[in-house]
Protein backbone atom coordinates (compact mmCIF):
# COMPACT_ATOMS: atom_id res chain seq x y z
CA UNK A 1 0.00 0.00 0.00
CA UNK A 2 1.38 3.58 -0.60
CA UNK A 3 1.20 5.67 1.92
CA UNK A 4 -1.08 9.46 1.64
CA UNK A 5 2.08 11.65 1.83
CA UNK A 6 1.04 13.41 4.86
CA UNK A 7 1.40 9.32 6.41
CA UNK A 8 4.91 9.17 5.33
CA UNK A 9 7.74 8.89 7.90
CA UNK A 10 10.54 10.51 8.35
CA UNK A 11 13.64 8.60 6.99
CA UNK A 12 15.36 6.83 9.48
CA UNK A 13 19.15 7.62 10.06
CA UNK A 14 20.18 3.74 10.20
CA UNK A 15 24.09 5.01 10.30
CA UNK A 16 23.84 5.46 13.72
CA UNK A 17 23.67 2.02 14.32
CA UNK A 18 21.80 -1.25 14.46
CA UNK A 19 17.86 -1.86 15.71
CA UNK A 20 17.41 -4.59 17.82
CA UNK A 21 14.43 -6.35 19.40
CA UNK A 22 14.01 -8.87 21.87
CA UNK A 23 10.82 -11.40 21.52
CA UNK A 24 9.54 -13.65 24.03
CA UNK A 25 7.09 -14.71 26.62
CA UNK A 26 6.36 -12.51 29.81
CA UNK A 27 9.52 -13.40 32.56
CA UNK A 28 11.52 -14.94 30.21
CA UNK A 29 14.46 -11.91 30.61
CA UNK A 30 13.89 -9.39 27.80
CA UNK A 31 13.96 -6.53 29.86
CA UNK A 32 16.80 -7.32 31.67
CA UNK A 33 18.83 -8.28 28.61
CA UNK A 34 17.77 -4.61 27.20
CA UNK A 35 18.82 -2.66 29.44
CA UNK A 36 22.20 -4.78 29.54
CA UNK A 37 22.68 -4.53 25.83
CA UNK A 38 21.62 -0.83 25.69
CA UNK A 39 24.44 -0.38 28.36
CA UNK A 40 26.94 -2.14 26.06
CA UNK A 41 25.89 -0.89 22.67
CA UNK A 42 25.64 2.73 24.09
CA UNK A 43 22.06 2.34 22.04
CA UNK A 44 18.81 3.89 23.07
CA UNK A 45 16.16 1.81 24.80
CA UNK A 46 12.00 1.52 24.78
CA UNK A 47 9.41 -1.60 25.50
CA UNK A 48 6.68 -1.61 23.33
CA UNK A 49 4.17 -0.22 23.97
CA UNK A 50 6.05 3.18 25.03
CA UNK A 51 4.50 5.67 26.68
CA UNK A 52 1.72 6.89 26.33
CA UNK A 53 0.38 3.91 25.78
CA UNK A 54 1.75 1.98 28.46
CA UNK A 55 -0.40 3.96 30.70
CA UNK A 56 -3.79 3.31 28.96
CA UNK A 57 -3.35 -0.32 27.95
CA UNK A 58 -4.74 -1.50 31.67
CA UNK A 59 -7.55 0.16 30.81
CA UNK A 60 -8.08 -0.49 27.43
CA UNK A 61 -7.53 -4.44 28.10
CA UNK A 62 -10.14 -4.33 30.63
CA UNK A 63 -13.28 -2.19 28.93
CA UNK A 64 -12.56 -2.29 24.60
CA UNK A 65 -13.63 -5.38 22.61
CA UNK A 66 -11.04 -7.03 20.43
CA UNK A 67 -11.40 -4.70 17.62
CA UNK A 68 -10.83 -1.61 19.97
CA UNK A 69 -7.72 -3.14 21.58
CA UNK A 70 -6.06 -4.16 18.50
CA UNK A 71 -6.61 -0.61 17.20
CA UNK A 72 -5.03 0.57 19.93
CA UNK A 73 -2.28 -1.69 19.97
CA UNK A 74 -1.57 -1.27 15.68
CA UNK A 75 -2.09 2.46 17.26
CA UNK A 76 0.83 2.05 19.92
CA UNK A 77 2.69 0.14 17.65
CA UNK A 78 3.06 2.74 14.86
CA UNK A 79 4.24 5.66 17.62
CA UNK A 80 7.06 3.00 18.68
CA UNK A 81 8.15 3.48 15.02
CA UNK A 82 8.58 7.18 15.19
CA UNK A 83 10.29 6.72 18.42
CA UNK A 84 12.56 4.33 16.74
CA UNK A 85 13.26 6.87 13.95
CA UNK A 86 13.53 9.39 16.69
CA UNK A 87 16.29 7.38 18.70
CA UNK A 88 18.10 6.18 15.59
CA UNK A 89 19.73 9.95 14.48
CA UNK A 90 21.74 9.74 17.37
CA UNK A 91 22.20 6.25 18.45
CA UNK A 92 21.26 2.05 18.41
CA UNK A 93 18.15 1.25 19.19
CA UNK A 94 17.22 -2.16 21.59
CA UNK A 95 13.31 -2.89 21.83
CA UNK A 96 11.45 -5.07 24.60
CA UNK A 97 8.95 -6.54 21.84
CA UNK A 98 7.24 -5.07 18.66
CA UNK A 99 5.39 -6.41 16.31
CA UNK A 100 5.46 -10.20 16.84
CA UNK A 101 4.64 -9.27 20.49
CA UNK A 102 1.53 -7.51 18.89
CA UNK A 103 0.30 -10.04 16.65
CA UNK A 104 1.38 -13.66 18.97
CA UNK A 105 -0.42 -11.71 22.28
CA UNK A 106 -3.62 -10.22 20.66
CA UNK A 107 -4.20 -13.78 18.92
CA UNK A 108 -3.44 -15.66 21.92
CA UNK A 109 -5.48 -13.46 24.25
CA UNK A 110 -8.73 -13.49 21.80
CA UNK A 111 -8.45 -17.15 20.59
CA UNK A 112 -7.99 -15.46 17.29
CA UNK A 113 -5.93 -17.34 14.41
CA UNK A 114 -2.74 -15.58 13.97
CA UNK A 115 -3.48 -15.65 10.32
CA UNK A 116 -6.17 -13.41 10.46
CA UNK A 117 -3.71 -10.70 13.10
CA UNK A 118 -1.29 -10.51 10.64
CA UNK A 119 -3.61 -9.85 7.90
CA UNK A 120 -4.99 -6.93 9.79
CA UNK A 121 -1.32 -5.48 10.63
CA UNK A 122 -0.06 -5.77 6.47
CA UNK A 123 -1.30 -2.52 5.48
CA UNK A 124 0.39 -0.51 7.56
CA UNK A 125 3.96 -2.82 7.45
CA UNK A 126 4.99 0.12 5.07
CA UNK A 127 5.36 2.84 8.19
CA UNK A 128 6.83 0.20 10.60
CA UNK A 129 10.92 0.43 11.17
CA UNK A 130 12.24 -2.88 10.17
CA UNK A 131 14.78 -4.10 12.70
CA UNK A 132 17.79 -5.73 11.87
CA UNK A 133 17.90 -8.63 13.94
CA UNK A 134 15.20 -9.84 16.27
CA UNK A 135 16.13 -12.19 19.15
CA UNK A 136 13.36 -14.41 20.35
CA UNK A 137 13.94 -15.66 23.42
CA UNK A 138 12.52 -18.93 24.57
CA UNK A 139 12.62 -21.60 27.64
CA UNK A 140 11.17 -24.62 29.25
CA UNK A 141 8.14 -24.01 31.25
CA UNK A 142 10.01 -25.46 34.44
CA UNK A 143 12.70 -22.29 33.89
CA UNK A 144 9.59 -20.30 33.64
CA UNK A 145 7.82 -21.02 36.43
CA UNK A 146 11.15 -20.81 37.89
CA UNK A 147 11.57 -17.10 36.86
CA UNK A 148 7.93 -15.97 37.53
CA UNK A 149 8.24 -17.54 41.14
CA UNK A 150 11.23 -15.13 41.68
CA UNK A 151 10.13 -11.92 40.52
CA UNK A 152 6.25 -12.99 42.28
CA UNK A 153 8.49 -12.76 45.70
CA UNK A 154 10.22 -9.49 44.40
CA UNK A 155 6.56 -8.38 44.09
CA UNK A 156 7.40 -7.56 40.67
CA UNK A 157 4.94 -10.06 38.85
CA UNK A 158 3.09 -8.77 36.55
CA UNK A 159 -0.83 -9.44 35.65
CA UNK A 160 0.62 -10.63 32.03
CA UNK A 161 2.84 -12.72 33.93
CA UNK A 162 0.41 -14.33 35.79
CA UNK A 163 -1.78 -15.14 33.15
CA UNK A 164 0.45 -17.42 31.70
CA UNK A 165 -0.27 -19.95 34.09
CA UNK A 166 -3.43 -18.26 35.65
CA UNK A 167 -5.75 -18.90 32.16
CA UNK A 168 -6.07 -22.26 30.60
CA UNK A 169 -4.16 -22.71 27.39
CA UNK A 170 -2.66 -18.86 27.46
CA UNK A 171 1.25 -20.52 27.45
CA UNK A 172 0.64 -22.85 25.02
CA UNK A 173 -0.91 -20.77 22.38
CA UNK A 174 1.60 -17.92 22.94
CA UNK A 175 4.62 -20.22 22.22
CA UNK A 176 2.53 -21.66 19.10
CA UNK A 177 2.44 -18.07 18.14
CA UNK A 178 6.11 -16.95 18.26
CA UNK A 179 7.13 -19.70 17.27
CA UNK A 180 5.16 -19.11 14.21
CA UNK A 181 6.13 -15.48 13.64
CA UNK A 182 9.45 -16.16 14.11
CA UNK A 183 9.71 -18.94 11.35
CA UNK A 184 8.27 -16.24 9.03
CA UNK A 185 10.44 -13.57 9.77
CA UNK A 186 13.86 -12.62 8.19
CA UNK A 187 15.36 -11.17 11.11
CA UNK A 188 14.94 -14.18 13.09
CA UNK A 189 17.56 -15.45 15.70
CA UNK A 190 16.18 -17.72 18.02
CA UNK A 191 17.79 -17.99 21.57
CA UNK A 192 17.30 -20.75 24.04
CA UNK A 193 17.74 -19.19 27.57
CA UNK A 194 17.68 -22.18 29.84
CA UNK A 195 20.53 -22.20 31.95
CA UNK A 196 22.02 -18.90 31.33
CA UNK A 197 21.68 -16.06 33.26
CA UNK A 198 21.16 -12.46 31.56
CA UNK A 199 24.89 -11.54 31.69
CA UNK A 200 25.49 -14.36 29.99
CA UNK A 201 23.06 -14.16 27.32
CA UNK A 202 23.85 -10.65 26.32
CA UNK A 203 27.05 -11.99 25.79
CA UNK A 204 26.14 -14.01 23.43
CA UNK A 205 23.92 -11.58 21.51
CA UNK A 206 26.56 -9.13 21.18
CA UNK A 207 29.04 -11.66 20.19
CA UNK A 208 26.52 -12.35 17.57
CA UNK A 209 26.85 -8.98 16.11
CA UNK A 210 30.15 -8.13 16.52
CA UNK A 211 30.87 -11.50 14.27
CA UNK A 212 28.23 -10.47 12.11
CA UNK A 213 29.90 -6.49 11.51
CA UNK A 214 33.66 -8.86 11.00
Amino acid sequence: MSLPSAYVPAPCARSRGRFIVLEGVSGVGKTTIKDLLADRMAASSLHTLPRPHSDWSPTVNARLQPLPQFAFYLSGLLHASDTIRIYHRHSPVVADRYVSSVLACHAAVHGIALEDVQRMLQPFRPYLETPDHTFYLRCSEASLRQRLAAKEHSGALTPDDAELFSVPGRLQRLVANFEAVAEADPSAVVVDTDGKPPGELADWITGYLEAERA
